[in-house]
């Protein structure tokens, strides 16, 4: 069992929607990367996320609610008051196998599964445009005194910058989602999931497989 530490706790509500009944889902944390070796002795690196405890905190329909989902809400092990980190909805086609109270199983998940993974990526703060977007930088000898500097940002019409003109900014920090990741290996602690998913260690990811 892992001892699963965070250095915040903070409540979250995010909506997903566009997916079936037939749908899995769990919340975890990252834990880092490692590598396995296959039956062939080859090399696959793959990503540890520790499950959370999550419980369904509310069943929303469309009667009362105006549209179905499943509210989950993950705590941290070993918290008796069971205060919640994350809580998340999953939309549903039906949610007749729900109910609020239940414990959300780890082991609906199996070794070859496709899942995808979603999570806040790494803050970068304030970055230029070099960082940002891969402009090239200007000569550096010769008289030059235009290095990283972005140059000019418009022409002379229409008087204002252009909304989407790529400039330096703050880099990071979004929700990220990577698809068609395969579940090399689980247990009822942990899942390994082939290559890198979003987010530092120890952060909040959600993972989804649609089969």
């Amino acid at each position: 069992m892992f001892n699963i530490v965070t250095d915040f706790v903070f409540l979250y509500h995010f909506v997903f929607s566009g997916y079936s009944e037939t749908m899995k889902f769990i919340l975890g944390q990252k834990l880092g990367m490692t590598r396995v070796f296959d039956a062939d002795g080859k090399v696959i690196p793959v990503t540890r996320i520790a499950f959370l405890p999550c419980v369904v905190s509310q069943v929303k329909t469309q009667d009362k609610d105006g549209y179905v989902s499943v509210q989950v809400s993950a705590h941290k092990q070993l918290d008796e008051k069971k205060n919640p980190m994350r809580i998340m909805e999953f939309r549903l086609d039906d949610v007749s196998g729900y109910k609020k109270g239940e414990e959300v199983k780890t082991d609906q998940f199996a070794a070859g599964d496709i899942v995808e993974v979603t999570a806040k990526s790494k803050g970068k703060g304030f970055a230029g445009t070099i960082k940002r977007h891969g402009f090239h930088r200007g000569p550096a000898s010769h008289g030059g005194n235009n290095v990283r500097e972005p140059g000019s940002i418009g022409a002379q019409q229409p008087q204002r910058v252009v909304k989407g003109k790529k400039m330096a900014g703050h880099m990071g920090a979004t929700t990220i989602t990577v698809k068609n990741l395969k579940v090399i290996d689980i247990n009822k602690d942990t899942i390994l999931i082939s290559g890198a998913v979003p987010g530092p260690n120890k952060g909040i990811v959600r993972v989804v497989s649609k089969q």
